[in-house]
Order: C-alpha cells, then sequence, then structure tokens
C-alpha cells in the first residue's frame, strides 16, 4: 500500500481513494504503464490509518523535500481532520525544517465535512491548489460530475474566497484540454474576483 511517495522532489500522501467528483479528464481513468499516476500502488486496498501515514512520514528523510503535497488517488480533504492532525506532528518534530503544506483538492472540503474547514487550516495548510475546470455551473457538472450537482461549483468558489483569508497561497487550476483562449481568459477573470491565482495546466493524456 503506497501512502506517500517521491514525485519531481516534492513528496505526495495518499491517503483516501475517496471521491466526490468523476472527472472526464481524470488520471484515475489512465491506462498508461509506467506512469506514477496509473500505478496499480496508487490504489488503497484501505485506507491507512493517521498512524499508519505518520510512520510513512517518518521513514523518511522529510527536510529533504522541496514540498509536501496531500494528493493522492483521491479528494483529500475527505480526510481532513487526519491532516491536519499530520501536519501538527509534522511540525512538531521538523519545526521550521518541514517543507511547505500543499493541499491538491477539488475545493468542495466543506460540502464534504458540513463545516467549515478553512480556519483550521491556518498555520498548518501553505497552499491549496484547487480545481476550477469551468467557468459555469453546468459545464462544471458536465465536465466533473459532482454528486452534489451545480451547488458544489459555487461552493468551490466559496471555498477559494473564504481560504485564501488562511492560506497563503491559494491557487485556482484549470487543464488545457478542449478549453479556448476565451474560456482560458475568463477562467482568469473568476480567479483574479476572488483573489488569487490561476494555473493553467496541461493535460496529461495516460
Amino acid at each position: 500500500m503506497t501512502i506517500t511517495y517521491e514525485y519531481e522532489g516534492a513528496l505526495y500522501v495518499n491517503l483516501t481513494n475517496k471521491c466526490n467528483c468523476n472527472c472526464e479528464f481524470c488520471l484515475r481513468h489512465g491506462k498508461a504503464q509506467g506512469s506514477i499516476y496509473t500505478e496499480d500502488s496508487l490504489w488503497l486496498e484501505r485506507e491507512p490509518t493517521r498512524q499508519e501515514a505518520l510512520d510513512s512520514f517518518l521513514s523518511r528523510d522529510i527536510p529533504a523535500y522541496r514540498e509536501i503535497v496531500f494528493c493522492g488517488y483521491g479528494e483529500p480533504t475527505y480526510r481532513i481532520d487526519d491532516i491536519l492532525w499530520l501536519v501538527d506532528q509534522l511540525k512538531e518534530k521538523f519545526g521550521e525544517k518541514l517543507p511547505p503544506v500543499r493541499i491538491n483538492t477539488n475545493g468542495h472540503a466543506n460540502l464534504i465535512q458540513g463545516r467549515d474547514v478553512c480556519p483550521d487550516l491556518k498555520g498548518r495548510i501553505d497552499t491549496l491548489s484547487i480545481s476550477l475546470n469551468a467557468i459555469t455551473a453546468a459545464e462544471y457538472v458536465a465536465l466533473c460530475h459532482p454528486i452534489q450537482g451545480e451547488a458544489a461549483y459555487q461552493a468551490m468558489l466559496d471555498f477559494a474566497k473564504e481560504a485564501k483569508e488562511y492560506v497563503p497561497h491559494v491557487v485556482m487550476t484549470i487543464v488545457d484540454k478542449d478549453k479556448t483562449a476565451e474560456e482560458i481568459e475568463t477562467c482568469k477573470q473568476i480567479a483574479s474576483e476572488l483573489g488569487v491565482k490561476l494555473r493553467v495546466r496541461s493535460f496529461i493524456d495516460s
């Protein structure tokens, strides 16, 4: 069971395969061999306990990484309380030697948890990378298929707007596949109005 894995100098953390979306472009659909994103090892036979995750962390040279990224093959905020516990444990052990901590998320944490988690991120999470991916709620549903329907789109925008008050770096992302220049520009405007940055990600054909 792969809990932590290395990629481009960062340490990625795989805590859950649960997700409330089924995005058309998701790497979980990939069939290519030899990619860290499509290896069977990222599918969890069960979710690791927080202690198992901590043990996986401590088996590695944590200060050597440029960043710690909670990502994996699911939506990590299903386990936000465990993420925060792990970060607290790592901060206690490594102090200022702890690399910056990022969460890659669909921005639905508050929907998933049924509460506002943003204040809990302060002092723990350095970067949030939130998937925007569409310029309207209808397009978002067609592309990402969230179980909460169109409400998930506004919840994601609200999460990004609030999170920037607690997290130093909040970035919204889109995948460039099938996006026109006009759509990308609209996404930039959406991010700007929320007070966050936009990153355009290249589509990985898996």
